[in-house]
């Protein structure tokens, strides 16, 4: 169908109106007029068909995988939008048939888990988080949001906003960590760089919050698990994130697979209803999680897929992600007068209002420029742009010996390790249509930085996993020959990401026996650490004077690593998700309650282990620089704040070292007295400052009435007189500390 004719369908379908829209989800009643007209067109087949979602089944041939024909479901009306379907061409195929061959012509909507990157692959979503940097953060789903635009996509299903406190799931890559206050802000700027100011723009795509709730509390970090939380801890420590990321607009949301209060996700009425459309009048569109509402039947709460249908719709789930169910069986519920068609009527206007939104109704082949395709995949701006956001990913964890940053007087170098010459691992978990071709990996980074006036020598040493160790004795003779080593060590890309739960949580295979086995050759060691989760690494700290957490960074990992390996940015990372001595400790995280008994050094029936400090390894909000910051005494601006004042708080910060640098300066407060338990320690506020050498600056925050407001189980906002203790410092547990009264 040529343009004008599909334009002449639109005027036939709702009344055409020219401008752009917003993706501030505000009532607009122009975008209201066009779905209610063609929601009264559409017969009730054909309503339920746009509730339904289908995976591309083609192999590379194009060959169907599958028994049944797509082509013929799209042709028939019955599918409303496709995932894993990418690349112009094949995007406007499967377009084509709909706008074409369909009594109604409504387009599609494509969509495909663009987590971190299309092709350009960033760092993995809780490497990035370790920036504290909102503008980079938003600038690196910018760059994935024009890249997977140009290759026909409208939708992504990111950002996962879980709050996950647990780091055996294996999922931990894909979100901002375990504090709330910091995963509502990295929520809200990840939505604002997928969506930009105008959803209808052809650079743009929906974002998708998900997994709506608590799938990150997954019961023994073991995935799909079941979770049981209390009302009140899940409005304050699992819902904040996906309640900025609504506030900020995000187009869509997605179920979670877990249960919650013994009801799974997908078909509950109270996370869906009453929360997310209810409490927060939010007008976009919900989605299952691949196959979640048929798994209500394997959950155990419905018999087959009616059942499951009619469970997932009243609760507001209104596409089904290749489930199947909405297709086989809400029709015949409806005509039985089991489901009311006024349900389905309120999920079949949210699928129309996002395809307004995104500007398909006025041109579906927006998306399907071959030109810009080309233009905008991989080019240099987007490779430019993650390597700074890599660069600001990785976190110094160790430097006892100030061997770092390498200089001059190391004039050979041994690169050992299975993740050293390694393009593939450095994509990471969910890469979309990444490829290892396109990745410069840590063995070409530090080559090309050094040039030719270091030798640069390579063994493998062993594998990421096994008990291989053939590779040992040559690795250890390189370091014997060698000025210094930079040990390459962690995880490969499968070990993290969905399915991929560990109990064991040290370097995998025989990495810390090789590594054991280096340092007993007495040259200096670097360890870099290429992983997807926080680690287990008690030997190593206490071992190993230079650990650098680089996490997976994507096509530009190498040159980000090299660059601070070799002082031309210095590190500046800070931990979002906090490391434990070892897995009996978990779950551990910073922002802990202090229980009846408290922890007294010495002291038996206090809470404790006898084997393990309380506290992590490393805390949520650490990292070290190459450099050194000072914090003077915090001054306030008042010592009683009355209800409605704002309190202002500053603090002098210097930089007492040898080398420019930038600090995340981190704001916390702590209500000592309150009528339900409080955290010893809360995230208020932070910002990132870049100090030269010697350089001071006041930092200033405010801390509003509504920062001292906590969340009951009912929902509502309380504060209670009293004192509050207010924190300022580079991590939670190196703080200047003041306080004052709350009237």
């Amino acid at each position: 169908m040529g343009k004008k004719r599909w334009i002449a369908q639109c005027f036939m379908l709702s009344a055409f109106v020219v401008g752009n829209m917003s993706c501030v989800f505000a009532a607009d009643a122009r975008i209201e007029e066009r779905v209610d007209s063609v929601l009264r067109l559409m017969t009730l087949t054909e309503k339920i068909g746009q509730m339904n979602q289908l995976s591309n089944k083609e192999d590379l041939t194009g060959q169907q995988l599958e028994y049944f024909d797509t082509e013929t479901l799209i042709r028939a009306g019955q599918v409303g939008s496709m995932l894993n379907v990418a690349g112009v061409e094949k995007v406007r195929r499967y377009q084509e048939m709909a706008v074409n061959d369909t009594r109604l012509h409504i387009p599609l909507v494509f969509g495909l888990d663009v987590v971190h990157g299309f092709r350009t692959i960033s760092p993995i979503p809780l490497a990035e988080s370790c920036s504290w940097n909102m503008d980079l953060i938003e600038h690196s789903a910018r760059v994935a949001a024009v890249e997977a635009a140009a290759a026909g996509l409208q939708w992504t299903f990111a950002p996962m906003v879980d709050i996950a406190r647990d780091p055996r799931w294996g999922r931990v890559m894909e979100g901002a960590g375990e504090d709330p206050f910091l995963g509502a802000a990295i929520a809200a700027a990840r939505v604002k760089g997928f969506q930009g100011d105008d959803l209808s723009a052809e650079n743009t795509i929906a974002a998708c919050a998900k997994h709506f709730v608590g799938y990150g509390a997954v019961e023994g970090g073991r995935d799909y698990n079941t979770v049981d939380i209390s009302t009140q801890r899940l409005r304050e420590l699992y819902l904040p994130p996906f309640e900025a990321a609504a506030r900020a607009g995000v187009a869509t949301f997605m179920n979670a697979f877990n249960e919650l209060m013994g009801i799974p996700a997908t078909g509950s009425t109270f996370l869906v209803r009453d929360i997310l459309k209810g409490e927060w009048n939010y007008d976009g569109m919900v989605v299952s999680d691949w196959g979640s509402v048929a798994e209500m039947i394997v959950h155990g709460v419905a018999c087959d897929k009616s059942e499951a249908a009619r469970l997932a719709v009243t609760a507001g789930c209104d596409m089904d992600m290749e489930g199947y169910c909405y297709v086989s069986a809400l029709e015949d519920l409806v005509r039985k007068g089991v489901v009311p068609e006024s349900l389905i009527d309120d999920a079949v206007r949210r699928v129309l209002r996002l395809k307004f939104r995104l500007g398909l109704f006025d041109d579906p082949y927006r998306y399907c420029d071959t030109e810009r395709e080309k233009r905008e995949t991989l080019s240099a701006d987007k490779r430019d742009a993650v390597r700074s956001v890599a660069r600001e990913s990785i976190v110094l964890l160790e430097n006892r010996e100030g061997i770092l940053p390498l200089n001059k007087r190391y004039k050979s170098i041994g690169l050992i390790g299975p993740l050293a010459d390694n393009p593939d691992d450095m994509l990471g978990s969910w890469c979309a249509w990444g490829d290892g071709r396109d990745v410069v990996d840590i063995r070409q980074g530090i080559e090309q930085a050094v040039g030719k006036s270091v030798a640069i020598r390579y063994a493998k040493g062993c594998e990421v996993e096994g008990d291989d160790r053939s590779g040992f004795s040559e690795a250890i003779q390189l370091a014997r020959e060698c000025d210094v080593v930079v040990m390459c060590l962690g995880e490969n890309r499968f070990m993290s990401g969905e399915g991929a739960s560990r109990t064991r949580l040290t370097l995998p295979g025989v990495q810390r026996e090789l590594l054991q086995k280096v340092k007993e050759t007495g040259t200096p060691v670097v360890l870099l650490l290429t992983n997807g989760r926080p680690l287990v690494l008690d030997w190593e700290k206490e071992n190993i004077g230079t650990i650098v957490e680089c996490w997976q960074l994507g096509v530009e990992a190498g040159n980000a690593i090299a660059d601070v390996l070799f002082g031309k940015y210095n590190p500046s990372g800070k931990l979002v998700m906090s490391f434990p001595h070892n897995e009996g400790q978990i779950p551990v995280y910073y922002n802990c309650k202090s229980t009846g008994r408290p922890y007294i050094p010495n002291e038996r029936y206090v809470t404790h282990y006898q084997d393990c400090p309380n506290e992590p390894l490393y805390s949520f909000g650490y990292g070290l620089s190459y450099t050194r910051f000072e914090y003077g005494d915090v001054a306030l601006d008042k010592d009683i704040l009355a209800e409605g004042d704002t309190l202002h708080v500053s603090v002098p910060v210097t930089n007492v070292g040898d080398y420019d640098g930038e600090e995340v300066v981190q704001l916390y407060i702590r209500d000592l007295c309150s009528r339900i338990t409080r955290p010893e320690k809360e995230l208020r506020g932070f910002k990132k400052i870049a100090l030269k050498r010697g350089e001071t600056q006041v930092v200033e925050f405010e801390v509003s009435f509504s920062d001292l407001e906590y969340v009951l189980a009912d929902g509502s906002r309380v504060w209670d007189p009293g004192t509050f203790e207010l924190f300022v410092g580079g991590n939670p547990d190196v703080v200047k500390k003041a306080s004052f009264e709350l009237k």
